[in-house]
């Protein structure tokens, strides 16, 4: 069975920089690739405090949320790549801050490095 499948693209969020799509529509569900603190325009933030990152790549996984038609409260599950575990707290408020009453299923996965060197990347699946 052949499930129908569509790419999302939007330009409230960055432009693919590699070989795959901002997010993949697939039946009912949304995939949203990893997003990073990276405004739409491509400036990369990697110098942003964390906070400022955090808040950034979560504006632009949303963002594609918005573009394949769900909602923030369609999001069922998270994943959270950070550079060092020292930056846990921040990355859970900010989640807590974008999500407020909506507590999707997440992990929060530290790493020793990202790509340009920034802090953060989140990645969704929403249904």
């Amino acid at each position: 069975m052949t499930i129908p499948h569509q790419a999302i693209v939007t330009d409230q969020a960055p432009r693919p920089g590699g070989h795959y799509a901002q997010g993949m529509l697939a039946g009912d569900w949304l995939f949203v690739s990893g997003q990073l603190p990276i405004a739409p325009d491509g400036t990369v933030h990697s110098t942003a405090p964390f906070a400022e990152q955090a808040e950034l790549a979560l504006a632009n996984a949303l963002a594609v949320v918005r573009a394949g038609g769900k909602t923030p409260a369609q999001v069922a599950k998270a994943t959270l790549y950070i550079a060092g575990v020292g930056n846990w707290g921040e990355a859970n408020a900010a989640f807590a801050r974008a999500f407020g009453d909506h507590r999707p299923a997440r992990s929060i996965v530290p790493v020793p490095e990202l790509h340009f060197g920034v802090l953060i990347e989140i990645e969704m699946i929403a249904l």
